[in-house]
């Protein structure tokens, strides 16, 4: 449903958010060896999630990463969006570009109902509730 990128976003922010708690730093180091992720692509995942605000970037032998904000007040949409975008909120369930609607695709209704669920999750899914209840 997510991108790769965006479920390795997830996993290090739900990872950033747990540490953020007590205050302390992730280096990009850190992030790759508990999530297992490449080390290129997680820094621009990185770069993208503090660009869009929701991460505290310092560099040097003490920097790392900590959450810009509360873990309680960033959502899983916010997350999402700023890694894939919007398209899960509005895109086409069959991926068609031409579907709206003035011209549904076949499953463009049923959908409608499975993205209103999905977005209604996201957006009220905080990334304190999925740090709390990963280990």
């Amino acid at each position: 449903m997510f991108s790769k990128a965006c479920e390795y976003g997830i996993k290090a922010m739900i990872l950033i958010a747990q540490s953020s708690e007590k205050e302390i730093r992730v280096s990009p180091k850190e992030i790759t060896r508990e999530i297992k992720t490449p080390v290129a692509f997680t820094a621009k995942i990185m770069q993208t999630l503090s660009r869009e605000g929701l991460l505290d970037s310092t560099r040097g032998a003490t920097g790392g990463f900590l959450l810009a904000t509360s873990a309680k007040k960033i959502t899983l949409a916010q997350i999402v969006s700023a890694i894939d975008g919007n398209k899960i909120f509005t895109g086409c369930g069959l991926g068609l570009e031409q579907c709206n609607a003035l011209k549904p695709c076949p499953v463009h209704e049923k959908f409608a109902v499975v993205r209103n669920e999905l977005s209604l999750m996201l957006h009220s899914t905080s990334l304190l509730e999925l740090s709390e209840g990963v280990t």
